[in-house]
């Protein structure tokens, strides 16, 4: 299995590594230099330069637009942001590598105690339908596709009934999902019924989590609509797998219950994108009020807002969001 099964590849770009012999100079080069185009740049420069400086582009302290030209960025809140999102990378790495230990000790044998398999579709649903109902505190859920269901119908009656038992309900959805308006629709009621939705463009597989001791895996044949599903006792897989959730829910946008609320896939707009460009760029927010011609309070609310879309708890973190969904 490739690793972007797990979402642990690096987004174009960001692979470099802008920490090398060079850069410095590269970038001191840069600053006296910029805006300039990137031919006339390399033109001057040795041939070690190129590596430094799909370095600096990649972390994001140095922009190159649409027409060649390169032009300077503060550099801390640059590698700051490719050091997060290396960090990020390597937390997700961390939780799918004990998921496939937990899943390769089970199939040799060792782990049989703590692992059952269950097969054929009727079979996981009934199961996925007795661990909510029996589920005392918390259901968690990575929700990548339709494999239990026959509707898109959000949420099901034992869904209803947990709620109404004060159980919560956390769920991360694959964005595919939602670009159908039916399934986005269902997901919305169920944020209206008390579901705290979330998602995320790529999730690694289908899975449920219940209070702390359970979990189960859904797992789809190939070549045709049935799945099978593995239930997970409480064990070092499922803490795992309780780690791998936990990862993609702090990385999701927020789904909220009507269309009147912010949505992910109404951004981002070009007034986002600006204000993004100058939130990282290091700019105050009576300067960016300024250059936007709006007041410096309409600045902070839709900060504000954009924290709360992509659920980020600082600004750092909100430029650590925007730049993994290509928003800058």
């Amino acid at each position: 299995m490739p690793p972007e099964a797990f979402g642990v590849a690096s987004e174009p770009g960001s692979e470099a590594l802008p920490v090398m012999p060079g850069v410095e100079d590269v970038y001191r080069d840069l600053l006296k230099a910029a805006p300039v185009p990137e031919r006339e740049f390399l033109a001057d420069t040795a041939p070690a330069a190129r590596a430094a400086l799909a370095g600096l582009i990649g972390c994001g302290a140095v922009h190159r637009d649409g027409a060649g030209v390169l032009h300077v960025r503060p550099p801390r809140a640059a590698l700051e942001n490719w050091a997060m999102q290396r960090e990020v990378e390597a937390a997700r790495a961390r939780a799918a590598a004990e998921t496939l230990t937990g899943l390769y000790t089970a199939v040799h044998g060792t782990g049989a105690a703590f692992v059952e398999v269950i097969e054929g579709k009727h079979a996981a649903r009934e199961l996925f339908r007795q661990l909510q109902v029996g589920a005392r505190t918390e259901v968690r859920g990575l929700e990548r596709g339709p494999y239990l269901r026959d509707t898109a119908r959000v949420p099901e009656e034992v869904q209803y009934d947990g709620l109404r038992r004060g159980l919560r309900y956390r769920c991360v959805y694959e964005g595919e999902l939602l670009h159908d308006e039916a399934m986005l629709a269902a997901v919305r009621a169920a944020a209206g019924a008390g579901e705290r939705a979330r998602v995320f463009p790529e999730l690694p597989l289908k899975m449920m989590l219940t209070d702390t001791d359970r979990g189960l895996i859904i797992l789809p044949r190939d070549g045709g609509d049935d799945a099978d599903a593995v239930l997970v006792h409480r064990s070092r897989l499922l803490d795992g797998l309780s780690d791998l959730f936990e990862v993609f829910w702090r990385l999701g946008a927020p789904i909220h219950p009507t269309a009147d609320a912010a949505e992910p896939d109404a951004e981002p707009t070009a007034a986002t994108q600006r204000l993004l460009a100058l939130l990282t760029a290091g700019l105050t927010d009576e300067a960016i009020a300024r250059d936007l011609g709006v007041s410096k309070r309409t600045v902070h609310r839709r900060v504000s807002r954009l924290q709360e879309l992509l659920g980020a708890r600082s600004r750092f973190q909100l430029g650590v969001q925007a730049s993994r969904r290509g928003w800058l």
